[in-house]
Order: structure tokens, then C-alpha cells, then sequence
């Protein structure tokens, strides 16, 4: 679920609990198959004495730049991040910890084990096929209308496609064609450049409106999402038509409805966003 405001977040906590400079000095792997690659053998052999130099953010990729190496992190649907200053036995759904040179631990939960880490050498990276940043000052208007030429698919899963854009998922995209006013199913070549200039606005906005609010928290489980500080989001509580079928829209009092479009449930106000 985690996405590009709430690995924001995530990452902006690691930095600020400064993880930054630390030195891993063992690593446990509980669930093998959080690794994509490589071996749980060979990552262990090769995380350990490295230093966390930089931590950043891909698109929902967290990317922490090592001292020989680059570890990448993709969250998916339930992975998350704790900072532990004593030693404890892991947490069911704990699948990875690191021990740091200063006492810490750094222990990665994922209940459904859908999360992947990476951990690069010289190898293909996975950053090098991902879109546009649409917090970037590389997402300009007309980089969104080259982007968009030539389309023929509909625009909700367009701006899914992590090839387009990065950092969207269902809740932002669903909440931009919202303030935009597009039906999601609406073909990317039937836009009006009102309707892409509107768009190209309302990505940015409800991205940093997300971040601003700590992330979306969909639920109090320990399996939604909260931050690496224990922190939950905010942000359902500014939701405009995310998971609010059956309530007024807030700009018309029209009820919202639920479809679903590329197998990912939709949400719209069919009076501001016309069929």
C-alpha cells in the first residue's frame, strides 16, 4: 500500500533518526524470499561492515546507498520499518534485521511478504525503468503531454504504470482524478488540454498534501501503515472520494460510486467526473 508519501516519509524519518553514517554489523534474514536478490548467504556476507551513507527515495522504491553497495527496498502492500534501541526476539512478521554499530536495530516487518529488497552491485538496477518523478522539477507540463501522447489506454492505469509516472498507487491517483475532474476510465487521448493541465496540477497537489499529513493509515492494525517513528498518517481523514462510496462528494453532495477498472477498485463522483 505504502505509497510515494508515505515512503516520503519513511525516509525522511530514517534520515532524521539519524541512520544515516551508521555501520551494520549483522544482519538476520528471517524470510528468504523478502530478498530478490541475491542469495540471503551472499547479502549477509555482503551488508555486513558497510556503512548507510545516503538514504533517499525512487518513486516507492527507498534506496539506501552503502559503502560499496546499493540497497533498494520496495514496501508493497504491508512492509515497514522500526527503530529498536534494545535487542529483542523478532516480531512474527519481522523478516529482515540489521544491527547497527551504535546499539540500534533496524527491523523490517512485512505480514503479507510481499516486500522486496535488493541489494546491487554492478547488477541491472531497477530504478533505470521507472518514469518521471511528479515531484520533480522534471514533470513540466510538457513533459506530462509528451508523456500522454499517443495513448490509447485509460488514464487511471496509465498513471499507475510506474514506467509513466512514479509514486502513484490507487489511493493518490483516484484523489487527482478527483480534483481534476476526469472520470478514471476516460481514454488518455480523449483529455482536453484543460482537463491535462488540471491534471498536471492535481498529481502534485495531493502527493504533498500526503506528505504533509504523514501518510495514509487505511486502518489502527498493526499491518496498515505507519511510519518508522510509530507515527500513523493522517491523510484518510482528507480523503475526497478514496473508500467514500456511498457518502456526498464534497464539491457537489452528489454520492460517490465504486468501480472497478483494471482490476484495482475505483472511486469517483459521477456528476464531477462524467462517463
Amino acid at each position: 500500500m505504502p505509497e510515494l508519501p508515505e515512503v516520503e516519509t519513511i525516509v525522511r524519518e530514517m534520515r532524521e533518526a539519524k541512520l544515516e553514517g551508521t555501520k551494520i554489523i549483522a544482519v538476520e534474514v528471517y524470510w528468504d524470499r523478502s530478498l530478490a536478490t541475491p542469495t540471503p548467504r551472499e547479502f549477509i556476507k555482503k551488508m555486513v561492515h558497510q556503512h548507510i551513507q545516503k538514504i533517499s527515495r525512487r518513486g516507492k522504491f527507498i534506496v539506501m546507498q552503502l559503502t560499496q553497495d546499493t540497497l533498494l527496498v520496495h514496501l508493497r502492500m504491508t512492509g515497514k520499518f522500526l527503530i529498536s534501541s534494545t535487542k529483542k526476539p523478532p516480531h512474527p512478521h519481522e523478516r529482515v534485521r540489521l544491527y547497527l554499530d551504535d546499539g540500534r536495530l533496524l527491523c523490517y516487518e512485512d505480514q503479507r511478504k510481499f516486500g522486496k529488497w535488493y541489494l546491487l552491485g554492478n547488477t541491472a538496477n531497477p530504478l533505470d525503468q521507472l518514469g518521471i518523478e511528479p515531484l520533480s522539477a522534471h514533470f513540466t507540463l510538457k513533459a506530462f503531454q509528451n508523456l500522454l501522447k499517443g495513448s490509447q489506454r485509460p488514464i487511471k492505469p496509465f498513471l499507475l504504470d510506474q514506467h509513466n509516472l512514479v509514486g502513484l498507487g490507487n489511493i493518490y491517483v483516484d484523489e487527482a482524478l478527483w480534483q481534476a475532474q476526469i472520470y478514471p476510465k476516460r481514454s488518455v487521448s480523449s483529455l482536453t488540454q484543460k482537463e491535462i493541465h488540471a491534471l498536471h496540477r492535481a498529481i502534485p497537489d495531493v502527493l504533498q498534501k500526503g506528505i504533509d499529513n504523514i501518510g495514509t493509515s487505511l486502518g489502527s492494525k498493526r499491518a496498515n501503515y505507519f511510519s518508522v517513528s510509530g507515527r500513523r498518517g493522517g491523510n484518510q481523514y482528507q480523503l475526497n472520494v478514496f473508500r467514500r462510496d456511498g457518502l456526498p462528494c464534497p464539491r457537489c453532495q452528489t454520492i460517490i460510486l465504486r468501480t472497478v477498472i483494471a482490476q484495482r477498485g475505483t472511486h469517483f463522483c459521477p456528476f464531477c467526473q462524467k462517463i
